[in-house]
């Protein structure tokens, strides 16, 4: 890679997502790590380990972005059967954690494979729908996306992980209509989610169903479980303009607000921060998904693009869900918010996912560069 094509390396991205990362480690500080002051192994305070998945993921960003996008093209078959094999062996010899059995055990901390699925199936659209126009006019590419579809997204939703495998469903929603597939081809996904709707909602799980039921019928609780939403709200509105202050936070202090440093940390950051804090968190990813769509307009080529498009894609709505669960807009899904809340799987991927749009924005301006 020539030193003209460092020149395109997106700085705003890279400042945007560490901002957010550091947002992140101070509000699962105060919101969930000061609130345990017992000595203990280092390894077993959360801050510590989201600062080190956020300096690992950094350089894995970093390794993706030197690294061809168009590498990835060849490699994503293997890829995608690789991921299937893993979540396969989840299945099997997975741990079971928050009633969902999506976690294999590694020494000192569990992965998730279903958030590294995320970036796979990102890839492997890419290379299916990344087609020429006259290509796009036979459905047989928008019919293969869909069998490539179900296996991941079957194997992730039988964990049961409902969050996960609809952030799939909708990044493969996005990447269609990104990539130019024929309208009278879409006609086809009324049809799908009729027929598929029903057989969903029979296959959730109990507490899945009264998540659904409760934003429907507010006055539904049948086991409290709207508690946590109610001391969100509470948490939301009691932060003002300016917020309560760092680790001033009753809901969060006290903890009456559950799950406050992964699914509901924006209502701890709301509550501290206000509505300022919270209206800049917004924005900051507003210009992280900007800056995707930015890099899918300046791509090379249409696999680029869509890698980009997906990217954004799969950031937008993880977020959208989070924010609107938080606020209940939406039922709770048990999704975090990317980059800020804790998690290492969750981090990593994304970190991963944004060195590959990094890595079509670097080569724009080189396209004859040789492959890494």
């Amino acid at each position: 890679m020539n030193r003209l094509a460092w020149r395109s390396f997106d700085w705003v991205l890279l400042l945007t997502m560490l901002a957010l990362t550091g947002l992140g480690i101070a509000m699962i500080y105060s919101g969930y790590e000061s609130l345990y002051t017992e000595p203990g192994p280092l390894w077993d305070n959360t801050v510590f380990r989201q600062a080190f998945f956020a300096a690992v993921g950094l350089v894995l960003y970093l390794i993706v972005a030197l690294i061809d996008y168009r590498v990835w093209r060849g490699l994503s078959r293997w890829l995608y059967l690789g991921v299937l094999v893993v979540l396969g062996v989840v299945r099997v010899l997975g741990r079971t954690e928050f009633g969902a059995t999506s976690w294999l055990s590694g020494g000192l901390f569990g992965v998730q494979p279903s958030e590294l699925a995320k970036v796979v199936i990102t890839l492997v659209l890419a290379r299916q729908l990344g087609l020429d126009r006259e290509d796009l006019e036979s459905p047989a590419p928008f019919l293969l996306s869909i069998l490539l579809l179900i296996p991941p997204v079957a194997l992730i939703y039988l964990q049961p992980d409902f969050g996960t495998a609809l952030i799939v469903v909708l990044l493969w929603i996005g990447m269609v209509f990104l990539s130019g597939v024929r309208w009278r081809h879409l006609l086809v996904l009324p049809i799908v989610g009729a027929i598929v709707a029903p057989l969903i909602w029979f296959r959730l799980e109990d507490y899945m169903r009264d998540r659904v039921l409760m934003f429907v019928l507010p006055g539904y609780d049948p086991s409290g479980a709207s508690f946590n939403i109610r001391q969100a709200l509470i948490s939301i509105g009691s932060g003002g303009w300016l917020g309560k202050g760092f680790r001033q936070g009753t809901q969060s202090q006290l903890e009456f607000l559950r799950v406050r440093h992964t699914d509901f940390i924006f209502s701890v950051l709301a509550e501290e921060l206000g509505f300022l804090g919270a209206s800049l968190t917004v924005l900051a990813f507003a210009i992280l998904v900007l800056r995707l769509l930015r890099i899918a307009r300046l791509a090379r080529d249409d696999y680029g693009r869509l890698i980009a498009a997906g990217v954004a894609t799969m950031i937008l709505s993880q977020t959208v869900i989070n924010l609107g669960m938080n606020a209940n807009l939406l039922p709770v899904t048990g999704l975090p918010l990317p980059l800020v809340s804790y998690g290492g799987s969750s981090l990593i991927s994304t970190y991963i996912a944004l060195g590959l749009a990094q890595s079509v924005i670097l080569r724009r301006t080189d396209p004859e560069a040789a492959l890494l």
